[in-house]
C-alpha cells in the first residue's frame, strides 16, 4: 500500500503548493469552528445569564469574525482542493500515456486497449475525487475530532466518555464493509473494461453489424456486460448503506445520552464534586458532540471513497509501473550502415512460458538493396519474422543484424527511422492527407509528400478528391477504400527515407495492376532500399530477388520463382491454385 501510494504520489510534481495549502486553509477553518462554540458558552453563561449587555456585544462581534474567517479559510481550502486534484488527475493521465507511449509489441500485449482507456478515464476520475476527498476532508475529520474531544474532555470527562463507546462500534463496522466491498470493486473494474471492449468493438465494426444484421446479438452483449455491473455496484452499495445507519445510530444514541445526562448535571450542578454542568458548556457540548459526530461522518465518507479508489489506483499502478522489455543499452549506435538483414538461429516465442516456438531456428542473410518476397499460409509466422527487424519485439534465441549489428546494439528510435514498415493492420489518424503523410516525416515539404505519394501510386486518387491533399481523413480511414488507404500508408511510409520498408500484406486491397506499378516504382526509385514485402499473392512477389517461403514458422525454401516452381511444394500449391483460381500473374 505505501509503495503504491509514493508511485501515485510522484505525479502530484507541480502541484504539491495547492496540495499543501489546502490542508493548511482546512486547520485554519477547522480552528475557527472550534473557537465558535467556546465563545457561545462564554456569552450564554457570562453574558446572557448575568444580562451583561457589552459583553455579549463584545462576543458577538468574536463570533461573525470567527465565521467569516472560518468560510473564507472554507472556500481557500476548496479552491486549492480543486486545483490540486484536478492537476494530480492531469498528471496522471499524462504519465500513463507517456509510459504506453515506451511500450514494446509485448508490453502493449498484457493490456486490452479498453482496459487501458478505462483505467485513463474512469479510474483516473476515481483517484482524483478521493484525491480531493483526501487533502481537504482527510485532513478537516480527524483533526476536527481530535480537537472537539480534547476540548469535551476538559469541559466534562465523564460526559465527554460518551464517546469512547461509540468509536468501537463504528472501527467494527467500517471494517467489516471495508472486507466485502474492495473485492466487488476490483471485480467491478474488470467489468468496465469489458464493457468499453464491447462498445468500441461495435462500434469500429458497425458497418458489418449493419450488414449482418447483428444489432439485436450485439445490443444483448452490451446488455449481459450492464447486467454484470448492475448486479456487482448493487451488492457493493447494498453493503455500504449499511454505512449511514451504523453513523446516525451512534451519533442519536450520543444526542440522547449527552441531554440526559447533561440535564442532570445541570441540575446537580454547583455540588461539592464538581461534576456540574452549566448551561452553556451544555450547549457548547452539544455542538462539540455534532461537530464530532459529524467528523466521524466525513471519516465514514472518505472511508468509501478509499475503497472505491483503491481498486482504481492498484490498477493505474499496474500502469505505470510497466516498463518497457525493450531498452536501448548504455551505449546505443546511432548509424545504420546499411539495409543489410541477418537471421543468424533465430527462434522467438510470445511468452516465455510458450510450449511452441512462433519462429523456430531462423537462418537467413538479406544484401542491403535486396527485394525480397515472403510468402506462406495463414500462421506460417510472417508478421513476426519481420517484426523482429525493427525490434518490435526481441528475439528470444539467436540474434536479427542490420547493417552488420545485432538490433540490440542500435538506439531503438534511431533503428526505427531506418526501417519504416508498413504493417498488416494499416492505420490512418483523423486529419488531412497532408498530416498523415508527414507521420512519416514532420519536415516533409508538400513537393516531397507528393513524390511518394506519386511513387505509392496514390497521386492519382488523391488529386481527384476536391480538396486533394488537403481532404480531410476521418479516424482510421473510414472514408476512404482499402486500397487508397494502403497506398497513403505506403507513402507515408516512403517519407521517412528508409534504408528497410517493411509491407507486410500491404497491397491485398489494390488491384494487380497498381500492385505491378509499385513494385515497378520501388525497383526504379528506391534501389539501395531493402524491401521485404510479405503477400499472399504469388504476382506481388514473383519478380523479387528472392523469396521466402515460411510453413509453420521455420523457413521451408529459399529461391527465385521458377526455382521454387521447381523444388517447393508448398510454393508450387499456392501458384497453381492462383493461377486455376484467375489470379495470374501478369
Amino acid at each position: 500500500m505505501g509503495k503504491m501510494l509514493k508511485r501515485l504520489g510522484a505525479s502530484v510534481r507541480e502541484y504539491k503548493a495547492p496540495s499543501i495549502l489546502a490542508p493548511v486553509f482546512v486547520i485554519l477553518e477547522v480552528v475557527m469552528e472550534v473557537v465558535i462554540p467556546l465563545l457561545m458558552a462564554k456569552m450564554i453563561d457570562n453574558g446572557i445569564n448575568k444580562g451583561n449587555m457589552k459583553y455579549i456585544v463584545f462576543l458577538g462581534i468574536g463570533l461573525l469574525v470567527s465565521a467569516i474567517a472560518s468560510l473564507l479559510f472554507g472556500v481557500m481550502a476548496g479552491n486549492k482542493a480543486a486545483e490540486a486534484s484536478a492537476g494530480f488527475a492531469k498528471n496522471l493521465r499524462k504519465d500513463m500515456y507517456y509510459n504506453v507511449q515506451n511500450y514494446s509489441f509485448s508490453n502493449i500485449d498484457k493490456f486490452s486497449t479498453a482496459s487501458i482507456v478505462t483505467r485513463l478515464t474512469t479510474d483516473v476520475t476515481n483517484i482524483q475525487n478521493a484525491y480531493q476527498m483526501i487533502i481537504r476532508m482527510a485532513v478537516r475529520a480527524p483533526i476536527m475530532l481530535i480537537v472537539c474531544l480534547c476540548v469535551s474532555f476538559s469541559i466534562n470527562a465523564k460526559l465527554a466518555l460518551i464517546f469512547a463507546g461509540v468509536i468501537p462500534v463504528l472501527a467494527i463496522g467500517l471494517t467489516f464493509i471495508s472486507t466485502k466491498v474492495h473485492p466487488v470493486f476490483k471485480r467491478v473494474f474488470k467489468t468496465y473494461d469489458k464493457l468499453n471492449n464491447v462498445v468500441q468493438e461495435n462500434l469500429h465494426g458497425i458497418r458489418v453489424v449493419k450488414s449482418f444484421v447483428r444489432e439485436d446479438y450485439e445490443i444483448k452483449k452490451f446488455e449481459d456486460i450492464s447486467q454484470n455491473i448492475y448486479k456487482d455496484f448493487s451488492w457493493a452499495e447494498k453493503i455500504l448503506a449499511f454505512n449511514m445507519p451504523i453513523m446516525q445510530t451512534c451519533m442519536y444514541t450520543c444526542m440522547l445520552l449527552i441531554s440526559w445526562i447533561g440535564a442532570r448535571l445541570i441540575v446537580a450542578g454547583g455540588n461539592a464534586s464538581g461534576a456540574g454542568l452549566t448551561t452553556g458548556e451544555l450547549v457548547s457540548f452539544i455542538q462539540y458532540s455534532m461537530m464530532i459526530l459529524m467528523s466521524l461522518m466525513m471519516l465514514s465518507m472518505i472511508f468509501v471513497m478509499v475503497i472505491l479508489s483503491r481498486a482504481s489506483a492498484e490498477r493505474i499502478v499496474e500502469i505505470l509501473d510497466e516498463k518497457s522489455d525493450i531498452k536501448n543499452l548504455q551505449n546505443p549506435v546511432y548509424d545504420v550502415k546499411d539495409g543489410r538483414i541477418t537471421f543468424e538461429n533465430v527462434s522467438f516465442a510470445y511468452r516465455s512460458d510458450a510450449d511452441k516456438l512462433c519462429l523456430d531456428n531462423i537462418n537467413i542473410d538479406i544484401a542491403s538493396g535486396e527485394t525480397v518476397g515472403i510468402i506462406g499460409g495463414t500462421g506460417a509466422s510472417k508478421t513476426t519474422f519481420v517484426n523482429l527487424i525493427p525490434r518490435l519485439y526481441d528475439v528470444t534465441k539467436g540474434a536479427v543484424k542490420v547493417g552488420g549489428l545485432n538490433v540490440r546494439e542500435y538506439d531503438i528510435e534511431a533503428l526505427r527511422e531506418q526501417v519504416s514498415v508498413v504493417l498488416q493492420k494499416n492505420e490512418l489518424f483523423s486529419g488531412t492527407i497532408f498530416e498523415n503523410l508527414r507521420w512519416g516525416n514532420e519536415n516533409a515539404t508538400d513537393e516531397e509528400c507528393i513524390a511518394m505519394a506519386k511513387l505509392a501510386q496514390a497521386d492519382d486518387f488523391i488529386q481527384k478528391f476536391p480538396d486533394k491533399y488537403n481532404t480531410y481523413i476521418e479516424q482510421g480511414g473510414t472514408n476512404v477504400s482499402g486500397g487508397q488507404k494502403q497506398r497513403i500508408c505506403i507513402a507515408r511510409a516512403l517519407l521517412k527515407k528508409p534504408r528497410i520498408l517493411i509491407l507486410d500484406d500491404s497491397t491485398s486491397a489494390v488491384d494487380t495492376k497498381t500492385d505491378a506499378l509499385i513494385r515497378k516504382a520501388f525497383k526504379e526509385e528506391i534501389p539501395d532500399t531493402t524491401k521485404l514485402i510479405i503477400a499472399q499473392r504469388i504476382s506481388s512477389v514473383q519478380d523479387a530477388d528472392k523469396i521466402i517461403v515460411m510453413d509453420d514458422g521455420r523457413i521451408s525454401a529459399v529461391g527465385k520463382h521458377e526455382e521454387l516452381l521447381l523444388n517447393s511444394s508448398i510454393y508450387r500449391e499456392v501458384y497453381e491454385s492462383q493461377v486455376k483460381g484467375g489470379d495470374d500473374n501478369e
